[in-house]
């Protein structure tokens, strides 16, 4: 039996957050969950109350301890991940963040892109952005995001990964809205603004990202790791997984050349190539086998 490691969640206390936390206390782990304190971590684990921008609060909270890995679900900002890589260097044998698919956001590729295309050792980093005003923070995720991991990436001694996390699926707690939004209009009737040349891109459902974090936690692998499920999926196919469960509803799509589209609806292709993790030996699922069910514990709620 492997020994019981000590694990830093910071953040993510819902939705692919909190079942990572289940998996880990299911694993044996102590896990102690660090956040501003607006909501108590899942029944097992400890919580640690503090600001995680706050650098001499975080260390305060922290006091002495160590870990053997820190998963850090809220690193949007080069600023956060500076504070981050201070404070834990020295004090966690391991340091995986959560990054995003948006970190692609400039590559104009139409085949599905690996790691390498976003070198994060070559992003330039711009601490004096106003990080902490949050409509330029919504603004500019994924350069936020790319910062982030440039911070960490400098210190070549830091052992950081960064989870470049595809579009996420499924779950009754899905919070996004994104395909209700769907749903709502496709009830209605109402048209669904398309751009003209409407890309694909990947997803992965919500408790495989969090079996991948899991699996990430336990491996040596260091830089950036796409976690994609198999296989491209288009608007069309999101919407007819939801229509599936709308009998009489009209799906009617609207091209618009400028202007708001609607989510999950791409002007460029946000494909990601999982082929690293999988030598790695993640065993990934296909994307149109799960989405279906994804729907489903989505529109639930909705019944």
């Amino acid at each position: 039996m492997s020994q019981a490691r000590e694990v830093l969640v910071i953040g993510g206390n819902r939705y692919f957050g909190k079942r990572l936390i289940e998996r880990l206390l299911a694993a044996g782990d102590r896990v102690t969950v660090l956040n501003r304190g607006s909501a108590p971590p899942p029944p097992g684990a400890a919580q640690l109350i503090a600001d995680r921008d706050e650098e001499a609060a975080l260390r305060t909270a922290l006091g002495p301890r160590t870990f053997d890995v820190v998963v850090d679900q809220v690193c949007y900002t080069p600023r956060q991940a500076a504070v981050a890589r201070r404070v834990f260097t020295g004090r966690t044998g391991r340091y995986v963040m959560t990054s995003t698919v948006e970190v692609y956001e400039y590559e104009d590729s139409l085949a599905p892109v690996p790691e390498e295309a976003v070198d994060p050792r070559t992003v330039v980093v711009d601490p004096e952005l106003p990080w902490h005003d949050p409509e330029f923070l919504q603004a500019h995720y994924g350069e936020g995001k790319r910062q982030a991991e440039a911070v960490l990436a400098a210190d070549p001694a830091f052992p950081y990964t960064a989870v470049r996390v595809a579009h996420v699926l499924g779950g009754a707690d899905d919070f996004t809205g994104r395909l209700a939004h769907y749903a709502d209009r496709i009830r209605a009737g109402e048209p669904i603004a398309v751009p003209v040349d409407n890309q694909p891109a990947t997803y992965i459902h919500v408790e495989e990202i969090a079996d991948f974090l899991f699996w990430t936690a336990g491996q040596d692998v260091t830089g950036p790791l796409n976690a994609a499920s198999h296989g491209l999926l288009t608007t069309e196919d999101l919407c007819a997984a939801v229509a599936a469960h709308l009998p009489g509803g009209r799906t009617l799509f609207q091209e618009v050349e400028v202007g708001e589209i609607s989510p999950f609806s791409f002007r460029r292709s946000y494909g990601m190539d999982n082929s690293r993790a999988v030598g790695l030996g993640f065993p990934f699922s296909t994307a149109r086998q799960w989405l279906p069910r994804a729907v489903a514990e989505t529109l639930r709620k909705d019944h």
